[in-house]
């Protein structure tokens, strides 16, 4: 079969040759599992641009064949689904999910404000050229990242307006990152840990909960704004989100170079659409709070400084460095400096 040439060896051929090739087509199906539904910004973006982009610049020859809301895998264990390569050759793998695998990707998160729109997108692009660790983390997992997708922004969702971000100081607030608790404590506020979902509802109805920091969207499915109808928001409150489109590694060396390329072509194109769509996406879900009630104020970048430096989040990265790291393992405190460079370069 003229279509073995695609794989490295007669062992890998045996195992995967009927998963995603056609002989009489001659054409490639590679398998992709996503643990989210299909209708959010990210999913939509990537069925809908990247992967009729992938089949478009390979001439029709690779196609994707998508599974979404965690049918073949769920979140945790996106990492080891595209090792294996069984189920699906290709998935998005979050990085908080695999701290200990990807520990150089959890610096990304540790910055309560970063580049917004196509500046975050060019950022997450062009990152593992400036800093070749963190691609060189990836590659040690059996990865190849094709594409680098991100989400909406954070937002502090509150029972009273929060006109100033310091009045949070004594209030209790919600919030699951590590990173971000400590973003709470440093502003003065009690941070509350309780699963996602419900119980942060009625937490917020109840009052034990003053307002909680989330990406606005994810506030919005739980329908936190009708009992926090008071929303602060920035583009510049991201939250560090790299949601890395990987194939595994083994596959992607199997391929041609002329199929590698359609994989890189299809990706730029991606890459210059997607600042417009996360803007566009972004007015369109404060349009959807402001018309179910909500009162939402846009934070002015003095603000967000302020929440900086409110949150000193500097002392909290170093005491990272301190507690987490081995650092005759890898020289992570130069490569996080590298980071801060270019985040607010």
């Amino acid at each position: 079969m003229k279509i073995k040439r695609i794989f490295l060896s007669a062992c890998f051929i045996a195992l995967f040759s009927t998963s995603f090739t056609n002989a009489q087509s001659n054409t490639i199906t590679l398998s992709y599992s996503d643990h989210e539904p299909l209708g959010n910004m990210r999913t939509k973006f990537l069925n809908d641009v990247l992967f009729p982009a992938i089949e478009k610049e390979s001439g029709g020859q690779i196609k994707i064949a998508p599974h979404w809301n965690g049918e073949l895998s769920i979140s945790y264990k996106a990492l080891p689904t595209v090792q294996e390569a069984k189920s699906a050759q290709i998935a998005v793998v979050v990085p908080e999910y695999f701290a200990k695998d990807l520990i150089l990707h959890q610096l990304f998160k540790s910055f309560p404000a970063g580049p917004a729109g196509q500046e975050q997108v060019n950022f997450f692009r062009s990152i593992y050229e400036k800093i070749p660790a963190l691609k060189e983390e990836i590659e040690k997992q059996n990865l190849h990242v094709i594409f680098i997708a991100t989400g909406f922004p954070a937002a502090f969702f509150s029972h009273e307006p929060l006109n100033d971000l310091g009045a949070i100081k004594g209030q209790k607030w919600r919030s699951a990152s590590f990173w971000h608790k400590d973003f709470l404590s440093n502003a003065g506020a009690i941070p509350i840990t309780m699963p996602w979902g419900e119980k942060v509802f009625e937490a917020l109805a109840d009052g034990s909960l003053d307002g909680l920091i989330v990406n606005i969207d994810s506030g919005y499915d739980i329908k936190a704004h009708t009992e926090a109808k008071y929303i602060a928001v920035s583009p510049k409150l991201w939250l560090g989100h790299a949601y890395l489109i990987a194939m595994n590694k083994d596959v992607w060396n199997s391929l041609s170079t002329k199929e590698q390329e359609a994989f890189e072509k299809a990706a730029d194109f991606a890459y210059n659409q997607l600042g417009a769509v996360m803007d566009n996406a972004l007015l369109e879900q404060i349009e959807i709070l402001l018309s179910d009630g909500a009162e939402v104020r846009l934070l002015s970048d003095e603000e967000v400084s302020q929440w900086e430096t409110l949150t000193n989040y500097k002392d909290i990265q170093e005491k990272w460095l301190q507690e987490k790291i081995d650092p005759g393992l890898i020289n992570v405190p130069e490569i996080l400096e590298e980071i801060r460079k270019y985040i607010h370069k």
